[in-house]
């Protein structure tokens, strides 16, 4: 009996040795797993502007990344579209402007999340289609890329108009109705701008350019610049051309001139 006691031994050992495992691994398994909720990153992200990750999960009782992730699911937040999207803020949409943005200093935030996608979003909402520095001082940061890649997959079209590229809704009708408005536009800014010229034009141009009509009647816009000639400062054939035009000095010279009475 003795004997056969021996032999089993070593089977006895291996049998408790397996046993101190199984208590080992349910020792960890059994353990309290740390008891969170979603009120603490709630709490954090409404007393906080703006937070990092990494604060997020000290909110978790610094739960690992994936668990992180996990509870976001959950929450009201948004992730900048610069700086990596390393920051977060809660959910708002009284915050936003009317394109859907919402700065805090230099971190910019997008109802839609990500740049590309409110790229997508502005181009195919605006009247007039947008061009790339356009886009680039609303959003303050660099967009060729995503807008390339953006026509590239069909989601937006571009146009060249006026010597740029306007970024336009990729479907035809509304790509038509977008260019028109700003064919419109450029139009207008023309006609605005060409106005401004002409009330900056400096009164002591307007009496030169008098003084000549004048002396020699019925000059015309080039005769007059010939006889500014010299004329300190010199004033160019165009001012004479602004000159003749806010008062209409073509018309009146076809007349016959000024009246002597």
């Amino acid at each position: 009996m003795e004997h056969s006691r021996g032999r089993d031994e070593p089977k006895y050992e291996i049998a408790l040795l397996k046993q101190q495992q199984i208590d080992l691994i349910q020792s960890h398994t059994e353990r309290p797993m740390p008891r969170r909720s979603l009120e603490s990153p709630h709490a954090l992200l409404d007393t906080h502007e703006v937070v990092q990750f990494d604060d997020l999960r000290a909110a978790l009782d610094d739960a690992s990344r994936a668990t992180t992730f996990r509870y976001l699911k959950h929450l009201p937040y948004h992730r900048s579209y610069n700086h990596n999207s390393r920051y977060y803020t809660r959910r708002d949409p009284t915050r936003y402007d009317p394109f859907g943005l919402f700065s805090i200093g230099d971190i910019h935030f997008s109802r839609d999340g990500s740049l590309g996608q409110t790229l997508i979003r502005l181009v195919c909402e605006s009247s007039a289609g947008w061009t790339q520095r356009e886009l680039e001082r609303l959003l303050h940061v660099r967009v060729s890329v995503l807008l390339l890649e953006a026509v590239r997959r069909d989601q937006i079209a571009r146009q060249k108009l006026e010597r740029v590229y306007l970024y336009v809704h990729p479907q035809a009708a509304q790509r038509h109705a977008q260019l028109q408005h700003r064919r419109e536009q450029v139009e207008s800014h023309t006609r605005h701008r060409k106005r401004d010229e002409e009330w900056a034009l400096n009164d002591a141009v307007v009496i030169e350019v008098l003084l000549v009509l004048i002396r020699h009647p019925g000059s015309s816009p080039a005769q007059v610049a010939r006889r500014l000639r010299g004329h300190a400062p010199p004033i160019p054939i165009a001012e004479v051309r602004l000159v003749f035009d806010r008062y209409e000095l073509e018309e009146l010279g076809k007349k016959g001139g000024p009246s002597n009475c």
